[in-house]
């Protein structure tokens, strides 16, 4: 499609929305407030799809959208209204505060000790150290690659962990003979590692962190209990998905042999960065032991490297800020859509009573799947989760089956488990560009791996509302 017609399709359509008489709309007690929401949670939708601008630049446009017109600091036009129907305005302050929520700074403090890693070559290190005991067999140097990306990718990007891997990894593809089908598995295991591993705590992938603003009160999870069931889930998938590529394309090669040169560093920096790192995550670990939470101790890294001159000004330009602010836009359109009462309206005026329980968790997974394979991974989180949450909530139907937060879990993993297109995610688009894997290859194996995940994702919340770790009345 045309760039101008996707531009005309998503910023035309949601304006048209924004000034239907209200009368039109098949929702009782329908406010203007909640109609310009509508019209930007539209937008958004058609703009993360169809990308007639950056995606990062779609969650900037929806919080200048919201502060323009629906918040008390906004348009004059905006903030009033002769029929009397405009509704709860919301402040601009808490919009604003998008830019600078926990979830944001949780995902700063990752952020900080990837590039700290990085920089002082911890990383590379670790790697190396890591391979050792897997000795030479094509199918066990698949399983250390595997192991380490998705170890990595718990607390990095999953898309520098992915680079950093097939860099270390180039050599070797190479050696490989044209017909062997060892170098399709050894290309695809490092982006469908990337893709598990970052299941595996609250800043190992954005959806995670989206689902943790949802996860409030009784229904909030810490970093240590996350890992407590998201590793295992990652552990059992990440096997699986060893195994398959073992079957679907086994090496002819009998041995061999990834050659990582390096050393740790022994600078004061560099044992700075070391202690850090291993700090920062036992206290992510041991929260209940200290009394402080995730998103606090997130800023200890922050702190430590900016003031030690490990993290340098130079060093802030190459943070992923599109991330944050893809998150933060996620954030304040959540946060809209809950607190004007759109959310909940839409619920409300969709019959969900007439389905059963578990074909509403099946269908919202199976949806969030299926658009995380065509679309990025946050920007599926950040549509879906307002309304599953708040679906939830609102629901005692789904008490049984985990409530809110049986449903958010599922759906959040499923964000995560799109992995069958080159498009699905950037460690994909890294991967098909070493022309070592075809799409078709791909598409088979990412298919297979994640409607296991979807399985096993259920069987997870089933295990966890049995030992009591989700409530279910």
């Amino acid at each position: 499609m045309n760039r101008h017609i996707k531009a005309v399709v998503c910023f035309g359509l949601p304006l048209l929305v924004a000034f239907l008489p209200l009368t039109l709309f098949p929702i009782e007690s329908f406010t203007l407030v909640q109609q310009r929401v509508l019209a930007i949670f539209l937008m958004a939708a058609l703009c993360w799809v169809l990308e007639p601008i950056p995606i990062f630049a779609t969650s900037v446009l929806i919080i200048v959208l919201q502060l323009l017109t629906i918040s008390n600091g906004g348009f004059f036009l905006f903030t009033q209204s002769d029929s009397g129907n405009l509704g709860e305005l919301l402040s601009y302050q808490s919009i604003m505060s998008s830019f600078a929520s926990p979830i944001i700074m949780l995902f700063l403090g990752g952020f900080f000790l990837a590039m700290a890693a990085t920089k002082y070559r911890l990383d590379i290190n670790l790697a190396r150290v890591m391979l050792k005991p897997f000795g030479e067999k094509p199918s066990r140097v698949m399983l250390g690659l595997m192991v380490i990306t998705a170890v990595f990718s718990m607390f990095m990007s999953n898309t520098a962990t992915t680079a950093m891997m097939l860099s270390i990894l180039a050599p070797v593809l190479a050696v490989f003979s044209k017909n062997d089908m060892g170098r399709v598995a050894m290309a695809l295991c490092i982006p469908i590692a990337a893709n598990i591993g970052g299941i595996g705590t609250p800043i190992g992938t954005p959806p995670n962190a989206i689902a943790l603003k949802y996860l409030v009160g009784d229904d909030a999870i810490s970093f240590g209990s996350w890992m407590a069931f998201g590793v295992p889930f990652v552990i059992i998938l990440l096997a699986f998905a060893w195994l398959l590529l073992c079957k679907l394309y086994p090496s002819s090669e009998q041995s061999i042999k990834l050659e990582i040169k390096g050393k740790f560093l022994k600078t004061t920096q560099a044992y700075i960065v070391y202690v850090t790192f291993a700090a920062t995550i036992l206290l992510w670990l041991m929260g209940k032991t200290h009394g402080m939470n995730s998103y606090v101790v997130a800023m200890i890294p922050v702190a430590v490297f900016t003031i030690t001159k490990i993290i340098t000004k130079d060093d802030l330009k190459k943070i992923s800020w599109d991330v944050l602010w893809l998150v933060s836009g996620g954030i304040a359109m959540g946060a809209a859509m809950g607190e004007t009462g759109l959310a909940e309206n839409i619920i409300a005026s969709i019959p969900f009573e007439n389905f059963s329980p578990l074909s509403i968790i099946f269908g919202a997974s199976v949806l969030c799947l299926l658009m995380a394979n065509f679309m990025s991974h946050t920007a599926t989180a950040n549509l879906l989760l307002p309304i599953v949450a708040t679906l939830g909530m609102s629901m005692d139907s789904l008490i049984p089956y985990g409530g809110a937060q049986g449903i958010i879990l599922v759906v959040t993993f499923a964000a995560s488990l799109g992995m069958s297109l080159p498009i699905s995610t950037p460690p994909n688009a890294l991967a098909h560009a070493t022309g070592f894997t075809s799409t078709n290859q791909m598409a088979r194996t990412g298919v297979i791996i994640g409607s296991v995940g979807l399985l096993l994702s259920y069987v997870l919340v089933f295990l966890l509302i049995q030992v009591g770790f989700i409530a279910t009345i």
